[in-house]
Formats: C-alpha cells, structure tokens, sequence
C-alpha cells in the first residue's frame, strides 16, 4: 500500500508509445481487441468492464473532449482516485490479460500527477508539464513542476480470463 500522501494510481506500459506518452491499460486492452487478438473469454471480459466503467463513471473527455488532444494537452493521461476501490478493484483483470499476452505494465503512485485538467469525477486526467520551448495552451493555469510519480512493477497474475 502506498503512503498516505500519494492520492492517485495510475496502470501503465513500460513502453513509450509513438506519440510520447505511455498508454494506460484500457487503451492497451482495447488495442489488443481491435487487432483481434483476444480470446473470446479475454473480449468478454473487455467488453462486460468497458461498458461498467462507461455506465458508471464518465469518461473524462466525455466532458471536456479536449482533454486528451495531443496539441492542447500533449501527453494527457488518466488516474485513478487511490480512494475509488470499485474501480481500481477491476483492473485485475486488464492486467491478467496483459500479462497472457506479454505485455508489462507499471502501477505508478502520485500526490499530485503532473498538471491537473480534469478532476471531478473519481479518475483524473493530466498533463505533462509544457517544455521550456513552448508556450502553455489556454486554459487552466498549469502547476509548477511537481515531484515524479512512484513506479512500481506489478506483479500480473498468470492467467486471464
């Protein structure tokens, strides 16, 4: 468990994608889904979870569909409220899925991810902090610097569903 102060979690690759940023489990999962890679258990379980979530929590760019445009918040990502066990409680199974396939993923813990632009529901996005060579996109004032996220390895179960 981590320490108290660390407020948000996050399911990440080790591998950097093209674009910069380091794609979370969902997106993982459903990249194996659309290159048809799952097995029919695997797809189930992607599907059933995928519609919970949308169900129950809003997607982030559900409400602000800038959230995630590379130019206005290059390398947005989402976090976990360390405090939404329902949700975190479902990435088991992202994860065993990841793992049947040889996929590694991080599990990163942060007081304070990165530049915050998205914070009312149980997940949050962020941005990384704008480079010294380019200026802040309009919008909310971005934070100065904070500390780098924890990472930890997680340790994948064996099998998926």
């Amino acid at each position: 468990m981590p320490p108290a102060a660390l407020h948000y979690v996050r399911f990440q690759s080790t591998t950097r994608h093209p674009h910069g940023h380091f794609p979370g489990v969902f997106a993982l999962v459903n990249t194996l889904a659309k290159e048809g890679r799952l097995t029919p258990g695997q797809e189930r379980f992607r599907r059933t979870n995928n519609d919970w979530y949308d169900a129950n929590y809003p997607n982030p760019s559900d409400t602000d569909p800038t959230v995630y445009d590379r130019t206005l918040n290059p390398g947005a990502v989402a976090w976990f409220k360390s405090t939404s066990h329902d949700l975190i409680a479902r990435v088991d199974g992202y994860l065993a899925i990841l793992a049947a396939h040889h996929i590694p993923c991080h599990r990163l813990h942060s007081a304070t991810p990165r530049a915050a632009s998205f914070t009312r529901t149980p997940t949050k996005s962020s941005s990384p902090p704008t480079p010294p060579d380019r200026p802040p996109p309009p919008g909310p004032r971005r934070r100065q610097r904070p500390p780098r996220p924890r990472i930890r390895s997680n340790s994948p179960p064996n099998q998926a569903s």
